[in-house]
Order: C-alpha cells, then sequence, then structure tokens
C-alpha cells in the first residue's frame, strides 16, 4: 500500500469510536471547565479530630450560693436559712491554692439545730425520675437503690470557703462532669470521710476535684471577693467521721455535729478548738498554683468512699490544718 489513496476502510468498532461524542470530565470539587481548587486551602479548613483540648484549656466554673448552675439535676433542697454568704477567709501563705484536712475544725459551718439541706426533699427528687437516679448513683458510685440510704447517711453543712470540686450536671440522659468552684456559703452534704458529696441548691453530685496545668478558663458568674488564692481543696480523712466541728454562722461559736444527723442533736464541742471561729480556717500548706488539685485522682473521685464501702485507700498524709479539737474519733 504505498499509494496514500490506498487506506483502508475502518472497521464497524473504529467508526463507533470516531462517531461517539467526548464527553467532558469535570475537574475534582470544580466547575466544568472551571480552575482546580488549592487543595492547602481545603486541608486548611477541615477539621482537627487527632487534638483533645490541652491542660491549658481547662475550664472552670464559678457557682454562687444562689445559681443553681449548668444542668441542675433537680430543685434547691437547701432551707431557708441554710447559706449566708460568707466573707472570703484569710490566706496568709498568698500563694497557691490551699490543701485543708477535711476533719479541720471549722471548715464547714451550719445554724445550730437546723440543717442545710432537706434531706428528704432530694430522696423524693432523685427517686421520682428513674434516668436522673440511675446517673446520680453512676456519678456518685454507688447502686442505685440504694439513695435513699446514702443521702439520709450524709451530713448537712455549709462551706466557709470558696472551694474547688467535681461537680456533674444532668445532660442528654447523663451525668457530665465539669470542674466548679462553689462559693463559701454553699449548702452541700458530707460524707463521712468529710467530702462535700452533693450540692444541695441543685441535687448535683460532687467528687474531689480533678488536676491541672495551666490556667483555667474560667464561666459562669464571678461573685464580689473572689480570689484564686482564696479557694480550697479538701481533702479527705482516712478514719471515718463520727462528728465534725463546726461554726455556727449566726453567732461565730463551735457546734459539734454528729454525722449523718440534721442539726436536731447539735451540741457545744467538750474541747473548744484553741484558735476562734472569726479568725477563719487554719492555715495548710499551699499546693503549687499550676497543680491546684494535687492528690486528686485521674477520675476525680480521690477517696471519697460512700459511708456503706470500706475505709478509702491510704493517700498522701494529710497536710496540717492546725489542731483538731475532736478529730475523726474524738470524745463523744
Amino acid at each position: 500500500m504505498n499509494d496514500l489513496n490506498d487506506v483502508p476502510a475502518p472497521t464497524s468498532r473504529q467508526a463507533a469510536r470516531r462517531q461517539a461524542p467526548r464527553r467532558h470530565v469535570p475537574a475534582p470539587h470544580g466547575p466544568p471547565g472551571g480552575p482546580r481548587p488549592d487543595r492547602r486551602r481545603l486541608l486548611r479548613h477541615r477539621p482537627r479530630t487527632d487534638q483533645g483540648p490541652g491542660p491549658e484549656s481547662l475550664e472552670l466554673t464559678l457557682q454562687p450560693v444562689g445559681a443553681a448552675g449548668p444542668d441542675p439535676f433537680t430543685p434547691s433542697s437547701a432551707t431557708a436559712e441554710s447559706a449566708p454568704v460568707q466573707p472570703p477567709l484569710p490566706n496568709a501563705s498568698g500563694r497557691g491554692i490551699r490543701t485543708v484536712g477535711a476533719a479541720t475544725p471549722g471548715l464547714y459551718g451550719g445554724t445550730s439545730r437546723l440543717g442545710s439541706c432537706d434531706v428528704e426533699r432530694q430522696v423524693a427528687f432523685l427517686t421520682s425520675d428513674a434516668a436522673k437516679a440511675r446517673s446520680f448513683a453512676q456519678a456518685a458510685g454507688i447502686e442505685q437503690e440504694k439513695i435513699p440510704d446514702f443521702l439520709r447517711a450524709l451530713t448537712p453543712v455549709v462551706l466557709r470557703a470558696d472551694t474547688r470540686v467535681t461537680n456533674h450536671g444532668f445532660r442528654d440522659g447523663r451525668a457530665e462532669g465539669y470542674q466548679s468552684v462553689l462559693q463559701a456559703g454553699t449548702a452541700v452534704l458530707v460524707d463521712d470521710h468529710g467530702m462535700p458529696r452533693v450540692r444541695c441548691g441543685c441535687g448535683n453530685p460532687l467528687a474531689a476535684p480533678r488536676s491541672a496545668k495551666g490556667n483555667p478558663v474560667l464561666k459562669g458568674e464571678q461573685w464580689n471577693g473572689y480570689q484564686p488564692t482564696q479557694v480550697i481543696v479538701i481533702e479527705p480523712t482516712i478514719q471515718v467521721i463520727k462528728r465534725l466541728v463546726i461554726v455556727n454562722v449566726a453567732d461565730n461559736t463551735w457546734i459539734e455535729r454528729k454525722a449523718g444527723d440534721d442539726g436536731a442533736q447539735d451540741k457545744p464541742p467538750r474541747t473548744l478548738p484553741p484558735y476562734d471561729p472569726a479568725d477563719g480556717i487554719p492555715d495548710a500548706p499551699a499546693t503549687p498554683a499550676e497543680d491546684p488539685c494535687a492528690g486528686a485522682e485521674a477520675d476525680g473521685r480521690a477517696r471519697t468512699t460512700p459511708r456503706s464501702s470500706s475505709p478509702p485507700p491510704a493517700g498522701p498524709p494529710i497536710p496540717s490544718a492546725g489542731p483538731s479539737a475532736a478529730g475523726p474519733d474524738g470524745p463523744p
């Protein structure tokens, strides 16, 4: 086939290919015929799922006495006369957050023969809602059917200093933990190791605060007199506490309150502490500001064992917080 005109006729398959129209395939992520998108820009706007918040991004919710706070478990069960706002107590060290032993006389306050919390009302609130009761029990580390006994074994008092805790709100059908500072004067229920376990103003279960480094991001309503260096962390006792020596907030006198009692059996302590209640909570060693909750377990429940269980495991020695008049097993 040396002659240029001797070109063989196309086969039927070749003819079909030549007659088929060409289809335009647009570039990925771009309009037909348009420019290709900038891949770097797409990656820059893609959400990152491999990074969680660092320690410095810890949120700390400030909760005044009269505020229910976010996602309360129940209506308030605090009694009308239970929560006078306390003035800030001195921190002679001037640095860090103080750790105070739970048996320290004057750590808590109250009104003579008047509990700061209506425990039976709190029992009714929780047991009337199965979902809340289940979530409360999980956060408190108890069995759901033992909620009434658990609450009745706690002691109603009020905080005498702004106090760090792990709080729990009820959200989307479960307990959600968050770090919180409760204002002095807040009504709480404490267990037989001296730890706050329920905030009466909202029914939330409480636990020991979590350790965190860096400066927390403050949320909530800040009250007059709030200062980070006046916040305390409560260290639970190793032994079971049978009596608490608290301050009568009405007249700054001492009260001995039996553990688990609503105040009906209040009496003056047999041995008075060697300092005046008006002087505030005795000084205790300050923990470093960058680690204000050292000694708490990672899950925020360090040694906050309910009454029905065995005593809490041994931990670091309780910092000296001044002389103890009655102590965990003081005179009756």
